[in-house]
């Protein structure tokens, strides 16, 4: 017997010994994902079809790397209830599809499954999260792992083996559409976030493929895939810290991003790729291409196989839907590549196949299991909501709303009732009046409680149509109402007359009405459409308003925070986020959310992220106040919260103890009369060091809950490592310095004091 076939051999040796069995072609085969999955099937009378296209490229390799999507649901895939897969038939599709590519498979090859899950399955019935930013909102990475483990648990049953999840990106230009696939601005908090997801979905079995790989947040002007025009600095102090912690988790894959970095694109880049990733941070999985990323190289090279060769002698090791990687025996052939070159990636594409036991069990078996995965059992999508709302604003207590007598409410604006403006991009379709609106979730509420309140609804005006007709009678309805709730934002909805481009990215346009998602770039981070002038002569006539703004970025919204009674802002809160929101505004529940990425007063500002360089005073500019109109951290509660007894464990740290942590030690009461969280956040900053330092860098956090009444005595951990800088050397030491410390919540200062390094 061949030792690939035995199981006891580890994953590694039997991926070695099976090597040598291949022709170049099959080799070839493995790196390639060229085909999109949802484009390979069709469903007649039940029954599920494989197209010719499929047929000729297994046959072409004699078995076939990866298959991307095969679940994916949404108007770009063109995959609804009635084309896509559904229930039993989406498993029966899956071991036929196995079953096909085995039986046409000379070395009976199975193939891995790849598919998106950003927040959640993106298939028809797939369990769906609140967006990362959302999830960064929380401060809850402990509620934020539970939720993934659902997730994971959903993609096993469906047999995914590789889960492609936003963990790197971070939001340091909110102009960009892709915002919301960030959990917010800071490197620590999004490390945190990061790792903790790779852990819950790989403890189930799933391999995560972690994007994007690197500096993709850092776009030239906001725009999707520019250059990101840092230097290597700012690339390991803001955007490398997030794939260090998936790294330390063991992640299994990662994806690269489009962006070049200082000229060199990440797809053709060994140093980030092979000198950082692998020899650095200890990476051994598989690095994917990003969607016709590869092919875009032609830009540089002008060729397909050149662009195929550099990208594969950079680290890429599995395609997306390009053509240069089926390029690859032809490169070899001119001497672009060797075949180590090769064979290296090939090892790595079986040893993952081999680690997920796909050789000695290649099918599911054909039931409905995944379905279970659904909000009725599992309220981890709706706890996220409810902790990822932010209230900024909450003037003479309007919030929570007082229910003792009849109230006349006047929901108004255009995500005030549109499930899929809640969602964000990557979201599957769903099943007609299964999530709950804003509107749904106030009029559930009221019948649950039996409250003598009545609700009207207009929509006011769209996300970005022009047209005002509506704004007339949403004015007449807010004037005979009590009090008007104005539910503004944004939308990344597919869900309209979109178009798009080769990699499924939306295409601007002006018949669009989405002004969020991947492709959906802007200029200006006003409100779209006439969501101003709404609210603008809302608030003329009624003085009880409370904004609600519901998006996938931080909009400029200076004018509806000043008019405004209450603000709550709400990142995609998902398909429960209108139950959050109405259990926020009746009271039942305490705002918990605080801020993940801060809020401009004016595009002009950008960039507004707390941790700037100390080396310029931000936002200084003549013609504007010197702050973000709120900042990183910020969030309000319905609640008090009195901080006594603070002490820190030392004040002095040395060089030579590495495992040496600090923790400061607290007793929290709730002194007001609603429970809810506080969530304690300590920033550092270095007085001095031999290169120029931020201002504030986060480097621990922890949510606390507390009954009113109750007390707790707590304590906060920073571990060594946090205070460690990269020199004008470039190397990652700690230096002779002093250090602040801030520990605060709610944008208050709870304890500061210094320490001293060396």
């Amino acid at each position: 017997m061949e030792k690939y076939k035995n199981k006891n051999l580890t994953p590694k040796e039997r991926a070695k010994d099976l090597l040598q069995y291949m022709t170049v072609a099959e080799k070839v085969g493995q790196l390639n994902q060229r085909l999109y999955g949802f484009n390979i099937y069709e469903v007649k009378d039940n029954e599920i079809i494989f197209t010719e296209e499929l047929k000729e490229e297994v046959k072409k390799y004699s078995g076939l790397g990866v298959l991307y999507g095969l679940y994916r649901s949404d108007p770009w895939s063109a995959k609804d209830f009635e084309t896509g897969l559904v229930g039993i038939n989406a498993i029966k599709a899956y071991n036929k599809f196995q079953k096909y590519v085995l039986d046409n498979s000379r070395l009976k090859i199975p193939v891995l499954y790849s598919t998106e899950c950003p927040h959640g399955h993106q298939a028809l019935g797939g369990y769906l999260l609140p967006v990362n930013l959302a999830m960064g909102a929380t401060f809850n990475p402990e509620l934020v792992g539970e939720a993934y483990e659902v997730c994971g648990e959903q993609l096993k049953s469906m047999g995914v083996n590789l889960a492609l999840i936003s963990l790197l990106d971070m939001l340091r230009d909110p102009r960009w559409g892709r915002s919301e696939e960030c959990f917010g601005e800071d490197p620590y908090h999004s490390s945190v976030m990061a790792k903790t997801i790779v852990k819950a979905v790989q403890s189930k079995g799933v391999d995560v493929v972690a994007k994007h790989f690197a500096g993709q947040g850092e776009c030239t002007g906001g725009i999707n895939a520019s250059a990101a025009r840092i230097g290597e600095r700012e690339l390991r102090e803001i955007h490398l810290p997030s794939m260090k912690a998936c790294c330390e988790e063991n992640v299994k894959g990662v994806m690269a991003a489009y962006n070049e970095i200082d000229g060199i694109y990440c797809h053709t880049n060994k140093n980030l790729l092979t000198n950082i990733l692998r020899n650095e941070m200890g990476f051994n999985g598989v690095v994917m291409a990003d969607g016709v990323a590869i092919d875009q190289l032609n830009r540089m090279t002008g060729d397909y196989v050149l662009s195929g060769a550099k990208a594969l002698k950079a680290g890429v090791d599995i395609s997306l839907w390009d053509i240069s990687f089926s390029k690859l025996e032809e490169a070899l052939e001119k001497g672009l590549i060797n075949m180590e070159d090769l064979d290296k990636s090939v090892l790595r594409v079986l040893e993952r196949k081999f680690e997920q036991g796909l050789f000695e069990n290649p099918y599911l078996p054909e039931n409905e299991d995944f379905i279970k995965y659904n909000y009725e059992n599992y309220d981890q999508s709706l706890q996220l909501a409810k902790q990822s709302v932010v209230l900024l604003k909450n003037e003479n207590n309007i919030l929570p709303l007082k229910t003792n007598k009849k109230l006349k409410i006047a929901i108004i604006g255009p995500n005030g009732n549109d499930i899929y403006n809640q969602l964000g991009d990557y979201s599957p379709y769903i099943k007609e009046n299964e999530g709950t609106t804003i509107l749904k979730g106030i009029n559930d509420f009221i019948k649950n409680n039996n409250l003598d309140i009545e609700v009207n609804y207009l929509k006011g005006c769209a996300i970005l149509d022009k047209n005002t007709e509506n704004i007339k009678e949403s004015v007449e309805l807010a004037k005979n109402s009590d009090l008007v709730i104005l539910a503004l934002g944004g939308s990344s909805s597919r869900f309209g007359e979109v178009t798009f481009d080769s990699n499924g990215a939306a295409i601007a346009n002006s018949k669009v009405a989405m002004d969020c998602g991947e492709g959906m770039d802007c200029a200006s981070l006003d409100l779209p459409g006439k969501q101003n002038e709404l609210a603008s002569e809302i608030f003329k006539v009624c003085n009880n308003v409370i904004t609600i703004i519901i998006g996938g970025r931080p909009y400029a919204i200076s004018n509806i925070s000043e008019n405004s009674n209450a603000l709550l802002y709400s990142f995609y809160p998902g398909m429960k986020g209108g139950e959050a929101i109405a259990e926020i505004l009746f009271g039942k529940i305490s705002p918990s959310g605080r801020l993940p990425v801060s809020i401009p007063r004016h595009t002009g500002q950008i960039p507004v992220y707390y941790n700037y360089k100390s080396s310029y005073g931000a936002l200084n500019y003549y013609d504007l106040e010197k702050t973000p109109l709120y900042t990183f951290g910020d969030g309000l509660s319905y609640t008090k919260f009195e901080y006594n007894n603070i002490s820190i464990s030392k004040n002095h740290l040395i060089n030579n103890n590495e495992d040496e942590n600090i923790e400061i030690s607290l007793n929290i009461k709730n002194i007001g009369d609603f429970d809810s969280f506080t969530t304690l956040q300590l920033y550092i900053h270095h007085k001095q060091a031999s290169t120029i330092r931020r201002i504030k860098e986060l480097k621990a956090f922890k949510k606390v809950f507390l009954q009113k009444g109750e007390e707790k005595q707590t304590t906060i951990t920073i571990a060594k490592k946090e205070f460690y800088i990269y020199n004008e050397e470039m190397k990652f030491i700690l230096e002779n310095s002093e250090v602040e410390l801030y520990l605060q919540d709610m944008g208050k200062e709870i304890f500061k004091t210094t320490i001293k390094i060396g």
